[in-house]
């Protein structure tokens, strides 16, 4: 392992703001912080917004910046991506942001029932040869309706159209609520959309920004979950 990525480990174990539970402890026993993340971690009541999969945080952090009145809340498994969006929400002074370092198939462990109010899926695995571990998978709709508040909004960005097909036929069979999309977000959507919407989907990542320069189109799709 390279010096970086142990510094980084290092730093993030010192962060109040990243939270690591232990693989064994989780599997025997939820998170102590699920059902309470807003008064024992953020420490006021404001709708709870995760981005799964949050890779460098630049979701997290890009939302904090637009929407200081929420909490936000970052979830990956590897630790050297979390650390680079800890140390951006110090540098920037964010507040009301954080960092969970865990699986997203753990999230039912991690988070009480009605707790979440958005989910944001940013350029997440198409999982071309499986579909079940699909973010938008019938599997995983299952956990966020039992972590999401009614009414609960789920944002999928995207790269692969294979994804954006896969999700639009989940919204139809699981009788969500579709309440946009698009196969082309900057070549179309962003256009007909309110300048607060302009700079949510405008945010980009570390891998967006990638795929924009090898001239692919990027996906949106936001649906409810009912």
């Amino acid at each position: 392992m390279g010096k970086n990525k142990l510094f980084r480990f290092a730093e993030n174990a010192t962060f109040d703001h990243v939270v690591q539970p232990c693989y064994a402890d989780l599997m025997a026993d939820d998170l102590p912080l699920k059902g309470r993340w807003n008064s024992d971690f953020f420490h006021r009541d404001a709708p709870l917004v995760l981005e799964l999969g949050c890779g460098k945080g630049e979701y997290t952090t890009g939302l904090a910046r637009l929407f200081p009145e929420r909490n936000h809340l970052g979830v990956d498994i590897k630790g050297a991506r979390i650390w680079r969006g800890a140390r951006t929400t110090l540098e920037h002074e964010l507040a009301h942001v954080g960092f969970l370092r865990t699986h997203v198939d753990h999230i039912t462990r991690c988070f009480g029932s009605g707790e979440v109010d958005q989910i944001w899926l940013t350029f997440s695995d198409p999982q071309i040869a499986k579909a079940r571990k699909r973010l938008t998978s019938p599997l995983f709709i299952a956990r966020y309706r039992q972590v999401m508040k009614p009414g609960g909004v789920v944002h999928l960005k995207t790269d692969s159209p294979l994804l954006y097909r896969y999700t639009l036929e989940q919204v139809e069979a699981e009788k969500l609520l579709l309440q946009e999309q698009s196969a082309d977000i900057y070549g179309e959507l962003i256009h007909r959309v309110d300048p607060t919407q302009q700079a949510v989907l405008g945010i980009r990542t570390f891998y967006e920004s990638m795929w924009l320069e090898e001239g692919r189109k990027i996906h949106y799709v936001r649906f409810v979950i009912p």
